[in-house]
């Protein structure tokens, strides 16, 4: 099983120039009957690489009604201000987050070339609910790898849209946010515990994409990462 045999949530892996690399991350949608929701954008240049996909789909991008940024680091949010030219979405983060994306406050990592700063309309806490097809998705405050990052959790579907608080893109199937990303290690491992109390059967990571591992791996590395 797949994330793209989800129903009602697609996996939008892309690979695209960061830095002076080759960088491959994995955005989401999740339907709902207003339209789509966009769980993080990439970095700047990855909109055509999201249009080919919704297009693959049957989507436009101007079906994205929602976006929603687990955080603002420019690999997640880089992207944001280039797809709001082509299309008016409403922007979601948690309300720690919202300054970086907003300009208010420059990013904690980076060298100082931001992306363009984008408003934030809705300023998320834990526990609010957006509806979708796929039924509830959760906001899961889990900050740790950036002071209000946020997983997503659809619980009818045991299903974790992790952001970079789990990656799966090393020799574990599935990992703990890695350390040298992440400026508050002893949160983001609470963040891992966090995690780790939901019923979770399979798990979306930004970097690394769908892996079928939930709840008991979750506890592995937090366990692991305890000590």
């Amino acid at each position: 099983m797949h994330a793209e045999d989800d129903a009602g949530l697609h996996a939008l892996p892309i690979t695209v120039a960061y830095g002076e690399r080759e960088l491959t991350v994995t955005p989401a949608i999740v339907e709902t009957d207003r339209g789509l929701v966009l769980c993080d954008v990439g970095p700047q240049g990855a909109v055509d690489g999201l249009e080919t996909h919704l297009g693959s789909l049957g989507y436009d991008l101007e079906d994205i009604w929602l976006v929603v940024l687990t955080h603002h680091d420019g690999d997640h949010a880089g992207g944001l201000s280039e797809l709001n030219e082509r299309v008016d979405t409403v922007v979601a983060t948690h309300h720690a987050e919202a300054p970086y994306v907003a300009g208010e406050r420059e990013p904690i990592k980076g060298d100082g070339d931001r992306y363009p700063p984008v408003a934030v309309d809705i300023e998320l806490v834990d526990g609010v609910r957006i509806p979708t097809v796929a039924g509830p998705m959760e906001v899961v405050a889990t900050p740790g790898h950036a002071p209000g990052h946020l997983s997503l959790y659809l619980p009818d579907g045991n299903l974790l849209v992790a952001g970079d608080t789990l990656v799966a893109d090393g020799a574990e199937p599935l990992a703990g946010p890695k350390p040298q990303f992440t400026p508050d290690m002893d949160r983001a491992i609470e963040s891992v515990g966090k995690l780790a109390d939901l019923e979770i059967d399979h798990t979306l990571c930004y970097h690394g994409g769908y892996v079928q591992a939930g709840s008991d791996r979750i506890r592995e590395i937090h366990e692991q990462l305890r000590k």
